[in-house]
């Protein structure tokens, strides 16, 4: 019985060896042959999209795919994906996708992670790539995780993959005037006096924009803008959003003294989605949205005017 013991031992042994030195033989072929990332035997990590799905005043959205490619004589599977963002150097996020990635030997899979950059800290990046005139720059990805390799047991791994990608600034939108027309019992039409400025080295369409103006925190009209409009590159483009409300609902939510203090406060909600005409899958089809605020004596005209 302790000889039967011993022998499969004695073959497990031998196999977990034989495992090891196919491994290694695999390994060192690979580095002579040459190819993609470092050469090794190992998950190999490649940044394939980068696309913003919204942008607001506070954080930007977006979706990081990433194709993962087994080059492993077995498969493998990952319980998590540690992951950390670098823009210019610069850590903007650190997080975790948690869910099970499982990958068949000489297969591949593209794992997409949804990414929240705080806008403060993107920001501050931006301003500086800004100062010292730089249009693109390194975006990386630094990723961890343990696999269960069969034979091999677990095997932890951190990749490093970069891509440099145009320097992408965020349009700002200012509301400049809002002309709240005479208040009357018929229906009053309302001028939003936009500039929107794009800093981008690349002209931008905005459609499907949408806005609401509330005074004193009550909505007194909204609006439709569904033709594209377009933003020019490196500039301030001046836009007039038309707005049609109803004076009469407006009184009974508002008093009317409220329109002549200047202290009364304002809010412009806008929501649009950006088009690409060179389809720059970072930006295109992606939504933006934005609050202004402040008070009617920034835009109350004079009545000399």
């Amino acid at each position: 019985m302790k000889k039967g013991w011993l022998i499969a031992l004695i073959l497990l042994m031998i196999g977990f060896a034989g495992a090891y030195i196919w491994y290694q033989q695999l390994n060192d072929k690979a580095k002579a042959d040459g190819g993609p990332h470092d050469n090794t035997l190992r998950p190999r990590l490649e940044m394939s999209r980068v696309s913003i799905t919204d942008i607001s005043g506070d954080a930007i959205n977006l979706n990081l795919s990433l194709l993962i490619d087994n080059p492993l004589p077995v498969a493998f599977t990952a319980r998590q994906l540690d992951y950390s963002v670098t823009v210019a150097g610069q850590e903007v996020v650190r997080d975790a996708y948690k869910k099970p990635i499982s990958i068949k030997s000489g297969d591949s899979t593209v794992v997409t992670l949804p990414i929240k950059l705080l806008g403060e800290r993107f920001i501050k990046t931006l301003k500086r790539l800004e100062a010292e005139g730089i249009d693109s720059t390194n975006y990386a990805v630094r990723s961890s995780f343990a696999l269960d390799v069969p034979v091999l047991g677990e095997k932890t791994f951190v990749v490093t993959t970069v891509k440099k990608l145009p320097t992408l600034y965020i349009p700002k939108v200012k509301v400049e005037d809002i002309d709240l027309g005479h208040l009357g019992l018929g229906r009053t039409d309302l001028a939003a006096k936009v500039s929107i400025t794009n800093k981008n080295k690349f002209s931008i369409n905005m459609t499907d924009v949408h806005y609401t103006v509330k005074v004193n925190g009550k909505m007194i009209a909204d609006g439709d803008q569904t033709e594209p409009i377009l933003i020019k590159k490196q500039a301030t483009t001046p836009v007039i959003f038309p707005i049609t409300m109803n004076p009469g609902r407006v009184l009974s939510l508002l008093p009317r003294a409220l329109f002549n203090k200047k202290n009364t406060p304002y809010e412009v909600d806008f929501t649009a989605k950006i088009l690409d005409k060179g389809g720059n899958p970072m930006i295109d089809q992606s939504k933006m949205a934005t609050k202004v605020t402040g008070t009617l004596a920034d835009f109350k005209k004079s009545a000399k005017k």
